[in-house]
């Protein structure tokens, strides 16, 4: 490798990290707009109209005041334990989106530049190991407070990971099977093209329709949203494993639950959406009289495509929050356990059966 490769490299490196962590951080700030402004229109109020216009500026409001806030440690807490915890939620939501492919390769100045910062032959596996110590923020954010609302929030948590974690992680197998990969970048390729009966695209959703079902609820209850937000459930826990946190603390938090959200979404589109691929294949739009000019003009329509999924997968986070009520906690644990966990077994199974007889 020369040094002009290795500076490529380089920048291509700190370039895509900069550029990851901005988009994360806006999406975790205006993702709350998005939701308050959506559940509004659900519930046939306005949402945040004053800060900005139609309240747009509302986001960087809350920032500041929860970065002048006071930051409170309760006096019988463990200190280094209650300080670390955020960062333990934060920080692995933040560092799995290095491997998620946001779209192809393109040519800068004869250099192929991928839209992704890494792309590793155990991609899947690497976000899921990020995903479950995620939970260990929320575990030491409950036990360090020495709060008894704060502690069986964070119990809760941890046995909803653990049930619904199960389930998801079996509900992809189905996916590794057909694509052959642990590679996001290669499950996205293997989704290229037409699929049944050469009308629908070759979209794993639509061949593993149990397993993105799976998928979908164990994803809502990953994340602790409702119906299944029983670990910080305000009738009950005030408002569970950060109770005692303010501030900044807080703050973190609530980005690490947005950054989560995002995740797996993305994972979404990745994994049964196509990815990158179009619903419409490209030659379709070039050939309406000038739309082919407009595509070149907003970038590569890949990209786009990947934004439009992401969205419409995150809509159905607010959509069920506006309309569904809270479950109670015998029945998350029974329908992860009896229901879900069985049914992702039984799905593993036909779908090797399946492929058998079709090879």
């Amino acid at each position: 490798m020369g040094i002009i490769d290795l500076l490529v490299l380089t920048i291509y490196i700190v370039a895509g990290g900069a550029l990851i962590m901005v988009f994360t951080l806006l999406n975790t700030a205006y993702l709350t707009y998005y939701e308050r402004k959506v559940m509004a229109h659900m519930q046939q109020r306005l949402g945040p109209m004053h800060t900005g216009y139609h309240g747009l500026l509302q986001p960087l409001a809350d920032g500041l005041k929860l970065f002048f806030k006071e930051d409170i440690i309760p006096s019988q807490a463990d200190k280094a334990v209650f300080i670390l915890a955020p960062l333990m939620g934060l920080i692995p939501a933040f560092i799995s989106f290095a491997v998620v492919p946001f779209g192809p390769k393109f040519t800068v100045m004869g250099h192929e530049v991928p839209l992704y910062l890494a792309d590793l032959n155990i991609s899947l596996l690497y976000v899921l190991a990020l995903s479950s110590m995620g939970a260990y923020g929320i575990i030491m954010a409950g036990w360090s407070s020495n709060s008894k609302y704060a502690l069986m929030g964070g119990l809760r948590s941890s046995s909803q990971v653990i049930s619904y974690e199960i389930a998801m992680g079996l509900s992809l197998i189905s996916v590794l099977m057909m694509s052959g990969s642990l590679s996001l970048v290669e499950i996205t390729k293997a989704q290229a093209g037409a699929g049944l009966l050469g009308i629908l695209p070759n979209w794993n959703v639509f061949c593993q329709p149990v397993a993105f079902i799976i998928y979908l609820i164990a994803s809502i209850a990953e994340t602790n949203r409702a119906p299944f937000d029983l670990p910080e459930a305000e009738n009950e826990l005030v408002a569970g494993f950060h109770v005692e946190y303010s501030g900044m603390r807080f703050a973190y938090f609530f980005m690490a639950e947005y950054a989560n959200m995002l995740m797996v979404s993305c994972l979404a589109v990745v994994l049964f959406l196509g990815g990158w691929n179009p619903i419409i294949p490209r030659s379709v739009f070039e050939m309406v009289p000038g739309l082919g000019g407009y595509i070149g003009f907003i970038g590569d329509p890949a990209v786009w495509w990947f934004i439009i999924k992401l969205y419409a997968y995150f809509f159905l986070f607010l959509w069920f929050r506006a309309t569904l009520p809270r479950l109670r906690y015998d029945q998350l644990m029974k329908l992860g356990w009896k229901i879900m966990l069985p049914v992702a077994l039984a799905n593993i199974l036909v779908t090797g059966i399946v492929m058998t007889f079709l090879n």
